[in-house]
């Protein structure tokens, strides 16, 4: 979920799939030019022929998405293919310079061992995000319905992390932000956006165990004039993963990232555009339940000295654009989230409101999509007069100008004390 700067506002490397059996080879028999009388050849033949019958194929072992049994649309917990926590790793990185170190270092390794828990929920909740993320790009196309895709990727989602309130569930509400829009829309109810050929579709969406999240987000297009766009993106985001440890100032992995983004530019309708960052959006540190965890990652030079540290999580998101290079906002609000702490309203619709937020969703972002699966009807004026009163954050769709192009693409990793671990890398990007 993307963090914007603006003044007003305030979830593959995964081991690829292996898809062969492995197979004993046939062993040649010896010829009879190597000596020996054909009885004792056809003797050796047999014994040969035996001891392979015992040989049994092994089976290969499926990871990441679309491991063993898993169904299409899917609906099988990972829990399920994945007995005993055995949830793949992410991407490793070893770290370099002054903390090649780490790396063997038998007082990090102990610090590792002790972090496993939160290890194991991440690689959890990335598993899920990665196979949710398969089908929906197999189905995404144009024609279809913004609100089908979101309801399709979160209740995937659920299904997959076997949610269950605070325990394990949806990060934040899905994105599905077009073209000129960056970030932060999500239908509400009744909201029918239907996908067209020559849309830009961002899908960013997260996934919490343990309030553990798993924030990554790509960008998707079906005319081939815009992969210089994605591509600019894509690489960026990737940059900025690479340049990222532990001790690396913030302000730096922004200077990384703009200087391949704007490497790029576009061609459309016969005028050369060059690809800008949007200035004002940048990655964020992830919190236990909080997906912005107070610490910026900018997407470009702005000279922040505040370094990365150990045992930090960070979603590194980069956005670009051919437009202005700026974000502000722009139409109907659908993500909120409460702060905390708060004071308590005053007005009895805000309160009884307020004490569902509380209940389902505590400081995780929400929709309004999800107050209604909930239940709840008539709460427009107490969430206004929560977000009045500064109790719950509202986040409108952010934008760059109309008739612009904007795309995105993200992961999580985690700065452990040996290495650094990209969670959220998959086959797909």
């Amino acid at each position: 979920m993307t963090q914007a700067s603006v003044a007003t506002p305030a979830a593959d490397a995964v081991p690829t799939k292996e898809l062969s059996s492995l197979t004993v080879s046939d062993k040649q028999t010896q010829s009879d030019a190597e000596g020996g009388s054909d009885d004792e050849n056809e003797i050796e033949a047999e014994k040969k022929k035996k001891k392979k019958s015992k040989k049994k194929k092994k089976k290969a072992k499926k990871t990441g998405a679309g491991a063993a049994g898993q169904t299409s649309p899917p609906s099988i917990p990972v829990s399920q293919l994945f007995p005993g926590n055995s949830y793949s790793e992410g991407q490793i990185c070893e770290y370099m310079d002054d903390n090649m170190y780490r790396t063997t270092s038998e007082e990090m390794r102990a610090r590792d061992r002790a972090n496993e828990k939160q290890l194991t929920d991440l690689r959890r909740a990335a598993e899920v995000h990665r196979e949710v993320r398969q089908y929906a790009r197999s189905i995404i196309k144009p024609g279809v319905d913004l609100a089908d895709v979101a309801e399709m990727i979160e209740n995937g989602t659920r299904a997959l992390v076997e949610a269950k309130g605070f325990e394990s569930g949806i990060g934040f509400p899905t994105g599905l932000s077009i073209n000129h829009v960056a970030a932060h829309y999500t239908p509400n109810s009744g909201d029918h956006v239907i996908v067209k050929e020559d849309d830009v579709l961002k899908v960013d969406f997260g996934v919490h165990v343990n309030g553990n999240i798993i924030d990554s987000a790509f960008t998707m297009s079906w005319n081939d004039r815009y992969d210089p766009l994605l591509n600019a993106v894509r690489d960026a985001t990737n940059t900025g993963v690479r340049e990222a440890g532990i001790d690396v100032r913030l302000g730096d992995i922004g200077a990384a990232i703009q200087e391949v983004m704007e490497s790029y530019e576009i061609v459309l309708d016969g005028k050369t555009i060059p690809i800008r960052p949007l200035r004002n959006l940048c990655g964020h540190n992830i919190g236990s339940y909080v997906i912005h965890g107070g610490k910026s990652v900018p997407i470009v030079a702005n000279g922040d000295q505040t370094r990365m540290e150990e045992g930090e999580l960070f979603a590194i998101e980069t956005f670009g654009t051919t437009g202005k290079g700026l974000v502000f906002e722009e139409g109907v609000c659908s993500h909120y989230s409460m702060n905390s702490p708060h004071s308590q309203p005053r007005l009895p619709s805000a309160k009884k409101l307020l004490g569902a937020i509380e209940k389902n969703f505590g400081t995780l972002p929400f929709c309004r999509r999800y107050l209604d699966r909930l239940g709840e009807s008539h709460y427009y004026l107490g969430l206004k007069h929560l977000v009045d009163d500064g109790i719950v954050n509202a986040y409108p769709p952010l934008c760059d100008v109309q008739g612009s192009y904007t795309a995105q693409f993200e992961h999580s990793f985690i700065l452990r004390p040996t290495v650094k671990e990209v969670l959220s890398r998959g086959d797909d990007y």
